[in-house]
């Protein structure tokens, strides 16, 4: 690409904003759902199926989105899934105000489908910049969410009794981002040869994409990272609540925990250029390791608060490093069904943690859920360690041949 995109042009600070906005919905839902759903839910382990909802309807979504990016392009994809932001967020707001559960479950299912957007928003990035800054702009617009960490719980916080029904000014609140947001896409400009001028069909089998181990171990940092991360996070307002805790203190451990995941974002790139994706990933997958040993120790407030801060510092190294690896065992025709599939195994892995989050926090108690978030993070040191062994053979042999 030319040099008339570089790194920090018009339209990657736009995105960036449109990715705090995402975020603003993202962790208002995070933080409010759970507690809504735990106070219209018949029983208590189904609290957390309205954030399961969200998790589902984004896995659910990400084929059909794959076919919209394709048909569409990247502006026109995006502004439908801020459409559907807004009228989700209403639906929300109405299941609230009627007491209704399933229909907060539907709602929050339907507003999946903005989240199987906002989540190629990091993609994209790589597009709106030169071949040797994408690494960075992927990280920078992951680092646009440090909006959403401010904004989302300290708007959770304030708009909490300002009405008679709990939560209802989240609801409307977020359906006025998802507007704002639809005018910020409309300003953005996406590089013409970025267009999609294809079938989903051509390319590689995706069979033959998903075999290859850089996309095997993308595949698992991205949906083991966001699992964990999810388990931990979505249990947390319910975990702070059955611990005694004030909402103004869930709501700070919430805006650190996702400053932790998005700060890290300005500098991200920059690390995994220097010292390589996996290096960057293991040091995520060690960060999970201290959160839990942390979050073991007790629950006060302190111990919340820096669990989940390095939680989401481990999630932005997994994350990011996912992303980069990603990138570089798919060809341009295969953009939109890799893609695509990767985010379904994220949304698949946080499905089963939203609801294992709520059923075992109720259940079992934060101590037996932070135990049993020990085995993804394992799974994912094993993983990088495998592709490193893979990495070292292949430069062995390639030295052999050489010689």
């Amino acid at each position: 690409m030319s040099n008339k995109h570089p790194l920090l042009n018009k339209n990657l600070l736009l995105l960036i904003v449109c990715q705090g906005l995402f975020l603003t919905n993202n962790v208002t839902f995070i933080a409010i759902n759970g507690l809504v759903g735990f106070s219209l839910a018949p029983v208590a382990w189904m609290a957390t199926l309205p954030v399961m909802g969200y998790v589902v309807g984004g896995a659910f979504s990400t084929s059909i989105v794959a076919k919209s990016q394709n048909y569409f392009g990247r502006k026109i994809s995006f502004q439908l899934g801020l459409l559907v932001a807004v009228l989700s967020a209403l639906l929300c707001a109405y299941a609230a105000i009627t007491k209704n559960f399933w229909l907060l479950v539907m709602g929050t299912f339907i507003a999946g489908y903005y989240s199987a957007n906002g989540q190629l928003y990091r993609f994209a990035a790589a597009e709106l910049t030169e071949a040797s800054q994408r690494d960075k702009a992927v990280s920078w617009v992951l680092a646009g969410g440090i909006l959403g960490a401010v904004i989302g719980p300290n708007l959770a916080s304030w708009t909490r009794d300002l009405f008679d029904t709990a939560f209802l000014g989240a609801y409307l609140t977020l359906s006025i981002a998802g507007l704002l947001g639809i005018f910020v896409m409309q300003l953005i400009h996406f590089p013409e040869e970025f267009k999609t001028q294809h079938a989903l069909s051509d390319g590689r089998s995706l069979k033959t994409i998903l075999q290859q181990p850089i996309f095997m171990v993308a595949v698992i940092g991205a949906a083991l990272g966001y699992g964990v991360m999810n388990l931990l996070m979505a249990a947390t307002p319910l975990a702070m609540q059955i611990c005694g805790l004030p909402f103004s203190d869930t709501a700070l451990v919430l805006e650190w925990h996702v400053i932790g995941m998005f700060a890290p974002g300005f500098f991200t790139g920059s690390l995994i250029q220097r010292f390589g994706t996996l290096k960057i990933m293991g040091v995520g997958v060690l960060l999970n390791f201290i959160c839990i040993l942390i979050a073991l120790t007790g629950t006060d407030l302190h111990q919340f608060l820096l669990a989940l801060f390095l939680l989401g510092v481990g999630w932005n190294f997994l994350f990011t490093g996912s992303t980069s690896l990603a990138m570089t065992a798919y060809k341009p025709n295969e953009r939109d069904k890799a893609q695509a599939a990767i985010n379904f195994f994220v949304f698949a892995t946080m499905a089963f943690t939203s609801f294992g989050s709520g059923a075992l926090i109720t259940s079992q108690g934060w101590s037996f859920l932070n135990l049993g978030s020990l085995f993804p993070v394992v799974v994912t040191a094993a993983a990088l360690l495998w592709l490193a062994s893979q990495n070292k053979k292949q430069k062995t042999q390639k030295k052999h041949l050489s010689a």
